[in-house]
């Protein structure tokens, strides 16, 4: 029975997702306040977390961002809950390491729903092998140091940049959709904005390519998606 943490300051609402992940089979625990939701992450670790936006004190930003940043607690798959629903506040969300994204009001069957989702490709990866090292056309990827280098020169990358690089140089050569490309990196099944992977791939450029203008790197295949070139050559759009 898979555990899953719920954290946020409105009781009826907890009281709301706690019952319906329950009937779905679920095991909860309710915290009301990010602090207290780092408590009981560090005591018991948790198969996924229900994450409130904004929560007094310790909000579900900077609950995603102290996470994240502990290598031990980073792979805890979250999905963000926000009365926020413009794209930009959804990016935002994603940017700091959310695996998903609902706006209230919402759909207990469809949260449940997301849940699952959001658990079952957290269980494919790490059933899949991975290489530790990935390095095409002038980048290098250390998956386990969580490092990025061009033409050996280290970059920044945002959590959710990292991962579509990684997806993308993982698939060399590869047309990804963007459909894919929102269900693997983001874990966004049939619910999600492809535009977000336009924003990132757009981000991701100006920190990968010599000229962000006419990427040589990511290579958009238009009315498809994206992929990412072997070799230099090719421009993109």
């Amino acid at each position: 029975m898979a555990l899953v943490y719920i954290a946020d300051d409105e009781m009826n609402i907890r009281k709301l997702v706690a019952f319906g992940l329950k009937d779905s089979g679920f095991e909860t625990a309710e915290f009301a306040n990010g602090d207290a939701l780092l408590a009981g992450v560090r005591q018991r670790r948790p198969d996924a977390i229900v994450l409130d936006w904004m929560m007094p004190g310790t909000d579900g930003l900077q609950v995603c961002r102290i996470l994240h940043a502990d290598e031990h607690l980073r792979n805890i798959p979250i999905l963000m809950l926000t009365a926020k629903g413009e794209e930009i506040d959804k990016v935002l969300g994603l940017e700091m390491g959310a695996d998903d994204y609902i706006t209230k009001p919402f759909g207990i069957k469809e949260l449940c729903a997301r849940v699952r989702a959001v658990l079952r490709r957290t269980a494919r990866r790490e059933a899949e092998p991975e290489e530790q090292i990935l390095s095409v056309n002038g980048i290098t990827v250390d998956i386990m140091r969580h490092t990025v280098t061009k033409n050996g020169q280290e970059i920044e990358l945002t959590a959710k940049e990292f991962d579509l690089l990684c997806m993308l140089m993982r698939h060399a050569g590869k047309v990804l959709t963007r459909d894919t490309l929102l269900d693997k990196v983001w874990g966004i099944e049939y619910f999600g904005d492809t535009r977000t992977v336009d924003v990132h791939v757009r981000y991701l450029r100006q920190k990968i390519e010599d000229n962000s203008d006419e990427p040589t790197r990511i290579q958009t295949v238009r009315g498809v998606g994206y992929k990412f070139c072997a070799e230099r050559g090719g421009h993109a759009s």
